[in-house]
């Protein structure tokens, strides 16, 4: 509960409580919270918990997304939904002018007290929208993207609205110190409104799990799980190259891809190529699903050979699960993933490495792979715990905010 002595909008509700035999009172203050992401899906699998704390305190939510079919599941929740029309992908003036013009539109209509947004454009222009109608707003950056992948002019354009946007909102929340240090660096944003967020957070006790040493036979065997949506950056191929070199090697673990296939603008693998692969007997392609943890903790170690993450959520989630991870030693993936004590780290770009990596998990003991999934878990409880979230909006809406 935000507790705050403060003076309020006419359209926020209020209720005064004594605090203290010194006649101290304080205000609590149920707002009306706008949150702008890139898709329903986004909302509903990364932005529950926080949703469901806010309605919970009394708050009114509102999402603020294009609807791929999940607005109905948010709406159950208790929150609102407002339809938005956005392409994720390219860099249209006129369709972000659009996009500009919508959220604006938006934002009056609902009334909102505070905006928070997510990915990258509602993030840069959903700032542009609460400046110009003079809302309060928190970004959170939850990955840089392609456009910080790779040197083109997509590249330059993005460094320049991150850098016009940026200097509206009241907080910009990082999911690691890789992507913070570069924002700060290429001077993106301003020192005094950045923080660190521990990614979308876990609820630890809806994704809890004891480690179980399952016997490891012909007919039952090791069994790796890649999470994410098969696009090139996510290391799709080379985790592909990997099963090839283990396969020469001998090894006869499964191999499991989980995730949407998106071919947007050439940035992920076609169904045809991963019908390949699978018709190859290298994968066993398992769709996409609205409840990961079946899936999960079915398998014996997670692995993301991701080029660049903010917090990635596949690795936290097998993670609280006691899983055993194998990630690539980049940014976001680092935070995850500390080098033989809960899984692997290999090189980027490195199909080679990978292979070493998986093998090596692979012809672990039992008692070690139990040993690191339990780090695993005790990671999570530490650093990624959704409540350590929830704490961190709090603070930012009552010190940066309404302060």
């Amino acid at each position: 509960m935000l507790l705050i002595n403060a003076t309020f909008k006419k359209s926020q509700i209020t209720a005064t409580t004594r605090i203290s035999d010194a006649k101290a009172y304080t205000t609590i203050v149920f707002m009306n919270i706008g949150l702008v992401v890139n898709s329903s899906w986004n909302a509903l699998n990364f932005r529950k918990s926080l949703i469901t704390h806010f309605l919970n305190e009394g708050h009114h939510v509102t999402i603020v997304a294009p609807d791929d079919g999940h607005a109905v599941h948010l709406q159950t929740l208790g929150c609102s939904f407002a339809p938005l029309s956005m392409s994720n992908k390219g860099t249209n003036p006129l369709e972000d002018l659009w996009l500009v013009k919508q959220l604006c539109r938006i934002y009056k209509r609902c009334q909102f007290d505070v905006v928070l947004h997510y990915t990258i454009k509602p993030n840069i222009y959903g700032s542009i929208a609460a400046k110009i109608c003079n809302l309060p707003c928190i970004n959170n950056v939850t990955g840089l993207g392609t456009v910080f992948i790779h040197d083109n002019m997509a590249s330059k354009i993005a460094h320049w609205l991150y850098k016009f946007a940026f200097r509206f909102p009241k907080v910009v929340f990082f999911q690691n110190p890789d992507d913070k240090a570069l924002f700060l660096n290429r001077k993106l944003v301003k020192p005094e409104v950045v923080d660190l967020v521990p990614g979308s957070g876990i609820d630890t006790e809806l994704f809890k799990a004891e480690y179980c040493n399952r016997p490891i036979t012909p007919e039952s065997p090791f069994t790796f799980l890649m999470v994410a949506r098969l696009l090139f950056d996510k290391g799709i191929v080379e985790y592909i190259e990997a099963i090839r070199l283990m396969r020469k090697q001998g090894s006869n673990a499964r191999f499991q891809v989980l995730g949407k296939v998106e071919i947007q603008k050439g940035l992920g693998v076609t169904p045809e190529i991963v019908m390949d692969w699978q018709d190859e007997g290298l994968i066993e392609y398992l769709g996409s699903v609205s409840d990961v943890r079946p899936i999960l903790e079915q398998a014996d170690c997670i692995v993301l050979p991701s080029y660049r993450e903010g917090t990635p959520r596949s690795l936290l989630e097998g993670a609280s699960l006691s899983k055993p991870l194998i990630a690539t030693n980049v940014p976001g993936c680092i935070e995850t993933v500390i080098d033989g004590y809960n899984g692997y780290l290999c090189e980027v770009r490195n199909p080679e490495d990978l292979a070493k990596k998986m093998w090596a998990m692979s012809t672990l003991s039992d008692e070690e792979r139990q040993e690191m999934g339990q780090n695993s878990r005790k990671l999570v409880e530490e650093k990624f715990d959704m409540r350590i979230v929830i704490n961190k909006y709090e603070n930012a809406i009552y010190d940066k905010v309404y302060l």
